[in-house]
């Protein structure tokens, strides 16, 4: 329904995107009914789209839906899915590739149809689902404070071809313009470095205190003891001196996009 009457519009799902707040995956995603399409995204749309009280009057099964919503991340994902959900801060270091709340629809398909074993078509297109699931926390308020530190490596991996990779790079710097959100790269050329181990996640949870995630080779860790936390949160500050400023960041990011 949100489609026909966007297309009726004469609208693209960039242009709709722009006036409701949203980003044309995010559009996308909703459109096709893999992604919960928010309240307040009808309220908005009904009148942009003229639906004369049509998509309002869903609000009330979309709000049902939503309390209804259970994670379906894998097993050993999820204790760290749910607090990510309602965490107040959430702050990544990335060494391979983009991180999945950064992740476009295409460049997360892409992602998994290079994993190996080879995942089904249907186990493709459900983490998919579910990785666009994960970036309603950007849509919440009030907003997390998020941060990323990017090595520069991951720039120049063009993951999915230079099409799918112009449009990832395009959505770091839509998401980076975020008021809540910092991304800063840490530069190739840095000949010091705190951390030569794998990515993790920090992430402090409402009324609790900041736990770490990691993942290494299909093994997920969740650590809740607070002096491998308090070490890891020490690394990841060394690194966010280190690396660019968020505003160096977006040059760089802006220069790899004109060199595809």
């Amino acid at each position: 329904m949100l489609k026909l009457l966007r297309e009726k519009a004469g609208l693209t799902q960039k242009e709709f995107g722009v006036m409701v707040g949203y980003g044309p995956d995010a559009i996308s995603a909703m459109e096709r009914g893999v992604r919960i399409t928010r309240p307040e995204l009808l309220e908005k749309a009904d009148e942009i789209l003229d639906a004369g009280g049509l998509l309002k009057q869903a609000i009330p099964e979309v709000e049902e839906a939503m309390r209804r919503a259970r994670t379906r991340h894998p097993e050993w994902y999820r204790s760290h899915a749910e607090m990510e959900k309602t965490a107040i801060e959430l702050h990544f270091y990335a060494n391979q590739g983009v991180p999945g709340l950064l992740q476009t629809e295409d460049y997360a398909r892409a992602v998994f149809r290079n994993r190996r074993p080879l995942l089904s078509e249907e186990t493709i297109e459900q983490r998919v689902t579910d990785r666009l699931d994960r970036q309603q926390v950007f849509d919440r308020w009030p907003p997390p404070a998020v941060s990323y530190v990017l090595e520069e490596v991951m720039l120049d991996r063009p993951i999915g071809g230079d099409a799918i990779f112009k449009g990832q790079l395009l959505n770091l710097l839509r998401v980076g313009s975020m008021r809540n959100v910092e991304i800063q790269v840490m530069s190739t050329r840095r000949e010091e470095h705190p951390n030569l181990d794998s990515a993790f996640n920090l992430v402090t949870p409402k009324g609790r205190g900041q736990v770490a995630y990691t993942e290494a080779q299909g093994y997920p860790r969740l650590i809740t003891d607070q002096e491998e936390v308090r070490k890891i949160a020490d690394r990841y500050g060394i690194m966010r001196a280190m690396a660019l400023s968020p505003r160096e960041s977006r040059s760089l990011i802006e220069k790899k996009l004109e060199e595809l």
